[in-house]
């Protein structure tokens, strides 16, 4: 636990390093896609214009709220209330949360409106979880799926309260540009792996940070997720990641996620409860984008979360 956390995990049993069973696609999916399926549309492929622009509405939805956010998040507010905040300002853009009361094998429905992940928690971080307020240096990982006119948009960003850390800084420079770089060897043709071969390279050889294992990114449009799965490190052995040689296609529509840990990327859970926490209690970062893969290559519907400040309060 680090020196300006309030305890945010509670007492962590389930492991989950390595555990690619627990990924999306096995979870929600009956199967991976063979590059012929992606083509078919078995994940979501689209080509026509309405559709596309349907996508980049929902995915607007979330930079928007991400950019109210910044302007809301301080010192002293508490997980409630920040959530509170965001089912409020959703329903002012004619959205609504699409995290709210989703169900996954194994766990009661999810409380919140957002994914609220502090510190040491990695993903999936709820309202419920502390009644402690937000001080000075807390990391913040806020996951934002909404619904609009039909169709998802999902992207995280993390902040720091009020400042942070020399280290905080940099991991969250790392997560952004690892983003970047992952993103950009998102060509059509190329294989899902060459998009874990930058984010893995940059972050754990060139960093010195540590990727999550087993959780990654996933096909998404009118459901929130689908296949493929998208993981952030390349597999260890034959079989360990089905998707690893399917190719971006043009269409494909995905949301690609790095996790990123400040020390160990083995991380738990509390059996059937949500939030995913650093085992050894690093501090750990979230950075998801919603992306259209191209003819003319990758295009970033959430860019526009890269210009938020993320040093607020």
């Amino acid at each position: 636990m680090s020196g300006n956390s309030p305890g945010w995990c509670r007492p962590r049993h389930r492991p989950w390093s390595s555990v690619w069973a627990m990924s999306y696609s096995s979870l929600l999916t009956p199967g991976n896609p063979s590059n012929e399926d992606l083509s078919r549309g078995i994940a979501m492929v689209i080509r026509k214009e309405r559709d596309v622009a349907a996508a980049e509405a929902a995915a607007g939805c979330v930079v928007e709220m991400h950019r109210r956010l910044v302007d809301f998040l301080r010192e002293g507010l508490t997980l409630t209330e920040i959530d509170e905040f965001i089912g409020r300002e959703l329903k002012s853009m004619k959205s609504r949360s699409c995290f709210i009361r989703y169900r996954i094998p194994g766990q009661s429905p999810f409380p919140s409106h957002s994914c609220l992940s502090v510190n040491e928690c990695v993903v999936h971080g709820t309202h419920v979880m502390s009644d402690a307020p937000l001080v000075e240096g807390d990391l913040i990982s806020i996951d934002i799926g909404v619904r609009h006119n039909g169709w998802i948009g999902d992207a995280a960003w993390t902040y720091a309260i009020k400042s942070c850390s020399d280290e905080s800084r940099r991991l969250m420079d790392v997560g952004k540009e690892s983003l970047r770089r992952g993103i950009l060897a998102m060509q059509p043709g190329h294989r899902l792996a060459e998009w874990a071969r930058a984010v893995q390279t940059y972050v754990e050889d060139e960093s010195g940070f540590s990727l999550v294992r087993g959780l990654g990114g996933h096909g998404y449009g009118k459901s929130l997720h689908g296949p493929p799965f998208i993981s952030n490190v390349l597999p260890s052995h034959p079989g360990e990641w089905p998707d690893a040689n399917s190719l971006f296609v043009e269409g494909l529509l995905v949301a690609v996620e790095p996790m990123i840990n400040a020390g160990s990327h083995e991380v738990s859970s509390e059996p059937g409860d949500w939030p995913i926490c650093t085992v050894d209690g690093s501090m750990s970062v979230h950075y998801e984008a919603d992306v259209l893969v191209t003819a003319q290559g990758p295009r970033n519907l959430t860019a526009g979360l890269a210009e938020l400040t993320d040093v607020v309060g």
